[in-house]
């Protein structure tokens, strides 16, 4: 027997009404059974307006509105395709430390490895540790993720999953600065470094600390390239404790070579009392001994304010202990010593006595300082003509410039220039030479000096010698006023080998007197390497 159309209909919607509503049913007795202790199982929940939004679509409630519920479904199925495309990104939970993550499938926006691990870098999410880092009362807390640290760091790998691991939730350490910390956090999770001037000596503790190798070469490496004579000593001193002896390496050559620019600066009263002592005990430094022994009583001042003692004679012997009788006193001139150490109420009367005798008496007296003068460093000369000559009308000077360009293949310091003098007998002449890179100057200085008539070359000096980089060109000039004639350089060579350094030369732009690469002035550049 046929059923009754409207009966038919009415029975598909009470099914359909069941099924509409098993969901919130499923939903009160999930909520009963965890009240009992009970487990259930795990549904996927569809919000009921799209299940009814759904069953309209499928089911049509009457055989007269069949055409219009399926315009309705396919209208509603259109604009909810239109809202899906036109919805905005997930919104962003803000993460107050680092990172921020976007909400539910953020991990299809970020495609490879590195990506997804640099966004866990100081991120709260899935954090399972947190270090507290710095001293207390300036400590942060830092989250971080134990697998990312343990694959990067045999320290970290130990820390947490050695048969020693920690297992508190929070790590103090409070010997490393916070930013520091954070500098190696991030390359362990992205290999990214970036690393900066004020915490780089900071990071390179870190680094080594928790053997992170290829975060340490790239401080040092930062370090070298950043040395000078102000900071030279400050890096000698960290470079020992941190047993890096290319860096230790590099800050000899610039102690060395620009010693009184080192011995000088406020790095220098930094360093710790052993530093002291291997550098005022070294054979090379290219300075005066009336430097070293001002120095070293500006480092006996600054540590006796570091110790609060005050300031008198008898507290800068105490500090100095044996350092002051490393300074080789006796090696200065009498007029350097009577102006400078005699004065200096460091010395006891006895031995300012002694000293002044060593001077002045035939039978001189024993002294506890050493005798010999340092060696210094000898200079070297890169001479790029092969021959000289002169002429009737040639080389004048009238206030024109001589210039020429060069570079190095390895660094080295510029300490003065050889020139060519006078032509016609002995002449003295003045001269401004100068020092620029891409226009910059570096160094220059006004002096004189006095030619024989001969070709030999006569030397003029910048006041300190200046550290040159390799492969890099620059421009060392001559305005010399004197004698009108003078020697002059020919067969240039546009490369010279002078022991382990190769220099290039071409012609400067600023060079307004006929020098260039094949002939004129600036015959030899004068260099410690």
């Amino acid at each position: 027997m046929p059923l009754d159309p409207g009966c038919l209909n009415g029975r598909v919607m009470k099914c359909l009404t069941f099924f509409l509503l098993l969901p919130e049913t499923l939903k009160k007795s999930r909520k009963s059974a965890r009240a009992q202790g009970k487990v259930q199982a795990c549904y996927e929940i569809v919000p009921l307006a799209l299940k009814k939004k759904m069953a309209a679509e499928l089911y049509p409630a009457s055989a007269n509105t069949n055409i219009a519920n399926s315009n309705a479904a396919a209208n509603a199925k259109k604009n909810a395709l239109q809202l899906q495309q036109a919805a905005p990104p997930p919104p962003q939970l803000h993460n107050l430390n680092n990172n921020n993550i976007e909400s539910g499938n953020w991990q299809s926006f970020h495609p490879t490895l590195r990506e997804r691990n640099a966004l866990m870098f100081n991120n709260e999410l899935m954090a399972d540790v947190h270090f507290i880092v710095g001293p207390a009362g300036a400590s942060k807390k830092v989250p971080v993720h134990k697998y990312i640290l343990a694959v990067g760091s045999s320290v970290f790998y130990a820390m947490f999953y050695g048969d020693l691991a920690e297992v508190k939730s929070e790590i103090h350490i409070p010997d490393v600065e916070p930013a520091a910390f954070l500098i190696l956090l991030k390359y362990l999770y992205s290999d990214e470094i970036d690393l900066e001037a004020d915490t780089v000596l900071a990071t390179l503790y870190a680094a080594k600390k928790y053997i992170v190798p290829a975060l340490a070469k790239a401080c040092v490496n930062f370090l070298e390239t950043s040395l000078e004579a102000k900071n030279a000593c400050v890096l000698l001193s960290q470079s020992r404790l941190f047993e890096e002896p290319d860096l230790t390496l590099r800050c000899w050559e610039v102690i060395d070579a620009q010693a009184e620019l080192a011995l000088k600066s406020e790095g220098f009263c930094e360093i710790d009392l052993q530093t002291l002592e291997i550098i005022v005990t070294r054979e090379t430094l290219n300075t005066k001994e009336d430097v070293v022994f001002e120095a070293v009583l500006n480092w006996a001042e600054a540590e006796c304010k570091r110790q609060g003692l005050s300031i008198t004679p008898v507290n800068k012997r105490n500090v100095l202990g044996k350092a002051l009788y490393l300074v080789r006193i006796p090696t200065m001139t009498l007029e350097e010593f009577a102006n400078g150490a005699a004065q200096s109420d460091i010395l006891t009367l006895e031995e300012t006595r002694s000293i002044f005798l060593w001077y002045t008496a035939a039978n001189k007296p024993q002294l506890e300082f050493p005798l010999i003068k340092r060696k210094g460093l000898a200079p070297q000369r890169c001479h790029r003509f092969q021959s000289s000559a002169y002429r009737s009308n040639q080389w004048r000077y009238r206030g024109r410039c001589d210039s020429i360009q060069f570079a190095v293949d390895k660094r080295i310091f510029i300490a003065g220039l050889g020139l060519y003098g006078s032509s016609c007998g002995k002449a003295e002449y003045s001269v401004k030479i100068e020092l620029k890179r891409q226009g910059a100057v570096l160094a220059q200085n006004l002096t004189k000096f006095v030619s024989d008539g001969s070709s030999n070359t006569f030397s003029v000096w910048f006041e300190h010698p200046v550290q040159v980089e390799q492969d890099t060109f620059y421009t060392v000039s001559a305005i010399l006023d004197g004698n009108e004639l003078s020697y002059f350089g020919q067969e240039g060579m546009t490369e010279v080998q002078c022991g382990k350094v190769t220099f290039q030369f071409q012609c400067s732009s600023d060079s307004t007197n006929g020098t260039g690469v094949q002939g004129g002035q600036i015959p030899e550049l004068i260099f410690y390497a």
